[in-house]
Parts: structure tokens; sequence; C-alpha cells
């Protein structure tokens, strides 16, 4: 399961860059009305409701498929403070044209509850998956997590919290939340860094607030917290001159992982070329 988990990762890992890159194109865009008439969309699907809030996402279900199906779920980035479902479909248009199921979800944003709230409705959502899975055609020993920035760190703190932590208070349940991989773009690993000194970022800030323990809540939401044996594969993807997240955080998850042995590989390296997200090159780190 692990090296299947691993060979899932870098096949959509690898197919994401290129496939945005020609996101314009007169054929990419034809090619994405193909795909999208190959699935059935039903969106705004209600998970959760906290806070007076409803909570929701959209699953792409492949019509073709008869029986279950490897399926992506994914969380979009907005340091915990904006972003939308709505604006991350061409995200995963890879693993839509390699037929794999997806539920995109939203969660709560600052706006509506602070942290743990983004954290425990992302668990919650895959705890959904679970459940319902089978309407779906969803194969859930196929399950694999995906996110962009603080989107990256919920697919990782969704795939790597352990149940002990019971970050899925909301909506408890017995099935077991596991995941086959974890594809992390750029992705926050360490909240507390990012509330004080040179790292500080007013996204962080702002989800935290004013609570007075909320370094203990940041340590609680952060991935590197939840480093240990058993954790399903992890590709992490993000370039070195990145300005929002600190390549560091990613580094330093990379070397947790490696040190304590956990999914440990030979280091695969992509360059994923200059953008707005990853700076000047970019790396892929198991």
């Amino acid at each position: 399961m692990r090296k299947l988990g691993l060979v899932i990762a870098l096949l959509g890992a690898s197919a994401l860059a290129p496939a945005l890159s020609h996101a314009q194109s007169p054929d990419a865009f034809a090619k994405t009305l193909h795909i999208y008439g190959s699935y059935r969309v039903v969106p705004d699907i209600t998970y959760l409701t906290a806070n007076n809030w409803e909570a929701k996402l959209d699953v792409y279900q492949a019509r073709d498929a008869t029986t279950p199906t490897p399926t992506l779920v994914y969380f979009h980035g907005g340091g915990w403070v904006a972003g939308s479902k709505e604006a991350s479909s061409l995200t995963f248009l890879p693993f839509l044209s390699m037929g794999w199921n997806v539920v995109n979800v939203e969660y709560r944003l600052a706006k509506i509850s602070l942290a743990p709230a983004a954290v425990q409705d992302a668990l919650c959502a895959l705890r959904w998956v679970h459940r319902n899975g089978k309407e779906y055609n969803v194969d859930t020993n196929r399950l694999v997590v995906m996110g962009n920035s603080a989107g990256g760190h919920l697919a990782l703190t969704t795939g790597m919290s352990p149940a002990s932590e019971s970050l899925d208070s909301l909506c408890p349940g017995n099935e077991e939340l596991k995941v086959a991989a974890i594809i992390n773009w750029y992705g926050i690993t360490d909240v507390n860094e990012l509330l004080a000194g040179a790292n500080m970022r007013n996204f962080a800030v702002a989800w935290l607030g004013g609570m007075s323990n909320r370094e203990q809540i940041a340590k609680r939401v952060s991935p590197l917290t939840y480093v240990r044996a058993g954790l399903p594969p992890i590709i992490s993807i993000q370039g070195d001159a990145d300005p929002t997240v600190p390549y560091s955080q990613n580094v330093r998850l990379h070397q947790a992982v490696s040190k304590d042995k956990v999914g440990v590989y030979e280091p695969y390296i992509m360059p994923v070329g200059p953008s707005q997200f990853c700076g000047k090159k970019g790396y892929v780190i198991e």
C-alpha cells in the first residue's frame, strides 16, 4: 500500500505542473470540456454544520466508472483566510483526465472560525468521503489528499494527525480516517514559526487570533508535530524562493520524516519552473 500510494502521488504531481502551464491553449480548452463532459458533478453537498455555517464539498464522479475508483480529496489555498473551492477546479484537471474521482472541499476560514476549525473541517470532509464513498464509486483504499499553501497544510494534517488528537470531534465516528498518500504543494508545516519573528505572516496571525493559548493550538495543528512511524507516503513540492511559505518548513518536514524512517525513499527532484507560488525552482521531497 505504501509503494502504491507513492506512485499515485508521483503521477499526480508530475502531471499537474505541465497541465496548468498550457491551460489557456485551444487544445487544452477542448480537452477540458471533454473531461468535464465525462463527469457527473454533484455540487455543494453539506458535510458539516458548525457555527451556524454549512461546510460544503463538490464531487466529480466519472460517468463511466463501474467499480471503485481512485479519488483525490482537494483543499484550496489562501492562508486560512481567503480562497474558495470554486476557484480551484483547474488545479485538479490532471486527475480528472486520468479518470479519478475528485472531492473538492471548502472549509471555515478565519472570518468564520479561528484555528483549529479548518483542520476539524478537513477531517470531517474525509470522514464524509469514507461514509459516503460507495455511492460515488470511491475506492476508500486509494484516497489521496492534496492541497496548496494552506490547503497543503490541511492535506498534511488530514493525513498525519492521529485519532488520539480528537481533531475530528465535530464528526465522531468509527471509520479509520486513512489515506493512501499526501501531495503537499508548498504547505505550512510549522504554524508557530509564522506567528512571530522573521517569518511572521499576517495570515497565520489572523487564523490564530488573539487566543491566549495560540502557541499550544498552533503546535496542535502543525504537521511537524505528527511525524511518526506508519504515516502514508508524503510528497512535497515547493520552490526555494517562495515569498509566502518559508522554504525551510518543508525541508524540515523532509528531514524529520527521514530521521524517523517514515517512508524513506531516494529523493526525487523535479523542477517546476518560475511562478508566483513556487519561486525560481521547485523540489519534490518525499
